[in-house]
């Protein structure tokens, strides 16, 4: 007897954040493009985290693109809590290099890694 398969996850709309818990760490799911004007749902999830929990996991392993905005938002969390940035795209990993924010933040290749660390 074969297992059941399981449906993929269906893929988050832009602006929808999705949250939980994981061991001692609460999980942002960041999914889609971050500027200006597309941050603020995000910005609102961070914010409500950093405030309630000690150590916040950011997985960014959807976003697409993101602009100075979005990494003024995670300073601007790391200063307040412990922040781990999990699953960047290269493009965003490039993006941290480039900025230097790769220094500042603890960033993994995966949540459950960024949860252990």
């Amino acid at each position: 007897m074969r297992p059941p398969e399981q449906a993929p996850e269906p893929e988050l709309a832009q602006g929808v954040v999705r949250q939980y818990r994981s061991r001692d760490a609460w999980v942002i799911v960041a999914h889609g493009e971050y500027d200006m004007g597309t941050v603020a749902p995000l910005a609102d999830a961070l914010n409500t985290a950093v405030s309630k929990h000690s150590k916040v996991v950011l997985d960014t392993s959807g976003v697409s693109f993101a602009d100075s905005s979005f990494l003024n938002l995670l300073i601007l969390a790391h200063q307040a809590t412990t922040l781990c940035v999990a699953g960047p795209r290269p493009q965003l990993q490039r993006l941290f290099e480039v900025s230097g924010v790769d220094a500042l933040l603890r960033v993994r290749a995966t949540v459950e890694e960024a949860v252990a660390s």
